[in-house]
C-alpha cells in the first residue's frame, strides 16, 4: 500500500504540526480504506483463529478452559510434527529427550485445571473487577491495550516468519513497527476517551520516521495502525470513521512527549517493553499506566504470550527457549496471553487475552490474583532480565545465595516478570543496572502497582518506594530495584544488600 503520495513526501522532514495539504491526506486515506477493505488470505485467517478463540472463551467458563486445554493440545501436535521434520541429525539424543516429555500436560495436571475451572464459574463480576475511582480510566485502558496485543501479535508473526523486521535506534536498543505502532494506537485510543489535550509519557517519538530515510517505516506503521484500528469494535470501542493518515499517526506518536511531574494527571506508555524477547518470539509487554499528583492510580500489563497457568510457564521456559536456538522459532502460539491489571485499592486481576471484549461476560473471566505466601529464601524463586546488559547476573546470584535462595533463577523478557511476582510465579524480583544506567518510569510504573495492589513489597535498595513524580526518569534510585511477595524475604534482602554492597561491583 502506496500511503506516502505526491506532495505528501516533502512534509515529513518537517515538525508534525507542519500543514499538510487536505488532497493528500485524502488520499492517503483512500488508499488505506481500499487496502483494508480487502483482507489478505493470512488476515482472514487470522481472524477467523481470533473468532474461534471467542466463541470458546464466550461458553461458560469451565467448558472454556477445558476446551482451551483440547486447543493447546491440538496446537502443540502440530508444533511436535513442525518441528520434528526440521530436527538437526547432529542433535537427535537431544530431539529425543524433548519428543519423549511430549507437550502434554500429566493427567493430574488436567484434573486440577478442570476442578479449578469449575471453582471459576462465578469468579468475578465485570462490576467488581471495574470498581474505584478511576474505573473508566481503567476500562478503557484494558480495552487500549488488549486492541494493541493485536498489533503486536501480528507484527511479531511477520518478525518470525521474516516478513518483517527490526530496526536499530541511535542508541542502539531495537525498535520495530510495532513500538510506534501502538504508541499510535493507544494515544489515539485515548485521545479519542478522554479528550486531545491529554497528557502522556511514552518510550518513542517520531524522529526515525522523519525525512526520505523514514518513509518506508511510517508507511509500514501507517498500514498497521489502520488495520489494528480495524478491530475497534471487537474490544468494545466506537470504529474508526475513515483510516489514518501519516500526519495522524505521527500526532498520535508525539502525545508521549509530556515531562511528567509531581502534579497532575498523565499516562506513561511502554508500547513493547521487552523488544529482544519480541523479536525473538519470547516474552514482552505493553505497559500502561495513570499517574495522578506523582502517584500511580492505575496499571494494565497486556503480555500476549505469558501463559496463564504457572506450569505452561515451567514449559516455556525449559523447552521453547531450547527449540529456538535448535531452528527458527514459529509464531503458533501453544498457551493463551494474559492481561495483569490494578487500581489503587482495588486488588489486581488476571484475565486472558480475548478478542472480543463488547459481550458482557468476558469480564467474567478476569480473577483475583495475589502474591505467594512462602517466605523461606530455601523455597523461593527470584525473577531477574534474560540479557546481562540490563541487570547484573553475578551480582543478583551472590545476593540471593547469602540468603539462602536455592533455585535456578527465572529468567523473564520485559515487565511481564512483575506479573510473575503478582501471580504467584515468583517471589523475588531484582534489578541492578550497570553504572550510568536510569531507569525510565514506563519501564516500572504499570508492574510496581500490579505488584503492590497484589500484596507485594517494592522499593529501591535503600527500602525507598519508587518516585514516579520526578518526571519521565526514576530520579534518585537507591543503587537497583528490589520486589517482594513480602515483608519478610524484602527486610533479607535489602538487610544482605547493605553487608555486601561495598565489597561489589556492578
Amino acid at each position: 500500500m502506496a500511503v506516502i503520495v505526491g506532495a505528501g513526501l516533502n512534509h515529513l522532514s518537517a515538525s508534525v504540526e507542519d500543514s499538510m495539504s487536505a488532497p493528500s491526506c485524502a488520499v492517503e486515506r483512500g488508499l488505506a480504506a481500499e487496502s483494508c477493505a480487502l483482507p489478505s488470505s493470512s488476515q482472514k485467517r487470522t481472524r477467523s483463529k481470533r473468532l474461534l478463540r471467542f466463541t470458546r472463551a464466550s461458553s461458560n467458563t469451565g467448558a472454556s478452559h477445558w476446551m482451551e486445554m483440547e486447543r493447546i493440545q491440538e496446537e502443540t501436535s502440530c508444533l511436535h510434527s513442525s518441528v520434528h521434520s526440521q530436527r538437526p541429525t547432529s542433535s537427535s539424543a537431544l530431539w529425543a529427550g524433548y519428543m519423549a516429555n511430549s507437550l502434554e500436560l500429566p493427567s493430574q495436571e488436567l484434573h486440577e485445571f478442570q476442578e479449578e475451572s469449575q471453582k471459576n464459574d462465578s469468579v468475578v463480576l465485570p462490576s467488581t473487577l471495574l470498581q474505584g475511582k478511576y474505573e473508566r480510566e481503567l476500562d478503557v485502558a484494558i480495552r487500549a491495550v488488549q486492541l494493541a496485543c493485536i498489533l503486536t501479535q501480528e507484527t511479531q508473526e511477520r518478525i518470525l516468519r521474516k516478513q518483517e523486521k527490526a530496526d536499530s535506534k541511535a542508541d542502539r536498543s531495537l525498535v520495530t513497527v510495532a513500538d510506534w505502532g501502538v504508541q499510535a494506537v493507544i494515544s489515539w485510543v485515548l485521545a479519542q476517551e478522554f479528550g486531545e489535550d491529554l497528557c502522556m509519557i511514552a518510550e518513542e517519538d517520531t524522529e526515525a520516521l522523519k525525512g526520505m530515510d523514514g518513509i518506508h517505516m511510517l508507511q509500514r506503521v501507517v498500514e498497521s495502525v489502520n488495520e489494528c484500528l480495524n478491530s475497534l469494535l471487537i474490544v468494545g470501542l466506537n470504529p474508526l470513521d475513515q483510516p489514518l493518515c501519516s500526519i495522524d499517526v505521527l500526532k498520535a506518536i508525539n502525545k508521549g512527549a509530556c515531562e511528567g511531574g509531581p502534579k497532575g494527571k498523565f499516562w506513561v506508555l511502554d508500547p513493547v517493553d521487552g523488544t529482544l524477547g519480541f523479536v525473538r518470539g519470547d516474552q514482552y509487554a505493553i505497559a500502561l499506566s495513570l499517574i495522578v499528583d506523582g502517584e500511580v492510580v492505575l496499571g494494565v500489563l497486556g503480555c500476549p504470550n505469558y501463559p496463564m497457568r504457572r506450569e505452561w510457564l515451567r514449559y516455556h521456559q525449559k523447552y521453547y527457549r531450547l527449540l529456538c536456538k535448535l531452528s527458527p522459532p514459529s509464531p503458533q502460539v501453544w498457551h493463551k496471553g494474559c492481561i495483569f491489571t490494578a487500581q489503587r485499592g482495588c486488588g489486581s486481576w488476571m484475565q486472558p487475552l480475548i478478542w472480543n471484549l463488547s459481550d458482557p461476560n468476558i469480564m467474567k473471566l478476569a480473577r483475583s490474583i495475589s502474591v505467594s505466601t512462602i517466605d523461606d529464601p530455601i523455597e523461593a524463586t527470584f525473577c531477574e532480565p534474560v540479557e546481562k546488559a540490563n541487570s547484573s547476573h553475578s551480582f543478583t546470584a551472590g545476593l540471593a545465595s547469602s540468603i539462602g535462595l536455592k533455585k535456578h533463577p527465572l529468567r523473564v523478557y520485559s515487565m511481564a516478570k512483575y506479573g510473575a511476582l503478582a501471580r504467584g510465579d515468583a517471589e523475588i524480583f531484582m534489578k541492578f543496572a550497570r553504572s550510568g544506567y536510569k531507569e525510565k518510569i514506563w519501564d516500572h510504573a504499570a508492574g510496581v502497582l500490579i505488584v503492590q495492589e497484589a500484596g507485594g513489597v517494592v522499593t529501591d535498595a535503600g527500602a525507598r518506594p519508587l518516585d514516579f513524580s520526578l518526571g519521565r526518569y526514576l530520579e534518585g534510585l537507591d543503587r537497583g530495584i528490589i520486589a517482594c511477595s513480602g515483608k519478610v524475604l524484602h527486610d533479607k534482602l535489602i538487610e544482605a544488600l547493605d553487608a555486601s554492597w561495598n565489597s561489589s561491583r556492578l
